[in-house]
């Protein structure tokens, strides 16, 4: 079970971004990204404004006790509607961390964004994320073979995908 009681979920705001750019710019997160390369200043500043202006789109914090836990980002974000999620810890977080952010921003998901699915995506390398999804009831949907380019090389992406039935019926379980 996962003590989220002194976690809670917030909008990512302007201070947070330089903060956010440097976890996001780690080799250890940017080497299981769809976009690899290391993100500008510049570059980061503008995805935020033109992603705050998306209302399809949530960009969230995660805190435990005011403490970053780490980001999540719905896109396609609609009542009764499909979207999917992208998400990365705090270099420092804790054991643990993982699924508290993953339940917590799930129940935002299904609970306040009323969505009737989440849709998430991992490269086939990516043993940690395909694990993580699978622990919080996603179904593994697919692999799409020699989907993404990268480092000279075509590599696998394999879907994801929780329905908020199935989400509701985990929940109640507990």
């Amino acid at each position: 079970m996962c003590d989220i009681e002194n976690c809670r979920i917030r909008n990512l705001d302007r201070s947070d971004l330089e903060l956010i750019l440097l976890w996001r710019n780690r080799p250890e997160i940017r080497q299981f990204m769809l976009t690899q390369h290391e993100i500008s200043a510049e570059e980061h500043l503008s995805w935020f404004e033109k992603s705050s202006r998306d209302q399809s789109k949530k960009l969230l914090i995660i805190e435990e006790q005011g403490n970053l836990l780490g980001f999540v980002q719905f896109s396609g974000v609609a009542v009764g509607g499909v979207a999917y999620w992208g998400f990365y810890l705090a270099p420092d977080a804790k054991p643990g961390s993982g699924t508290k952010l993953g339940v917590l921003s799930l129940r935002y998901a299904f609970e306040e964004l009323k969505l009737h699915k989440i849709c998430g995506q991992a490269l086939a390398s990516n043993e940690k994320s395909i694990q993580f999804h699978l622990k919080l009831g996603f179904t593994q949907e697919g692999i799409l073979r020699q989907h993404c380019h990268m480092a000279d090389s075509y590599l696998d992406l394999v879907e994801f995908g929780l329905l908020d039935s199935e989400w509701l019926d985990k929940e109640r379980k507990k």
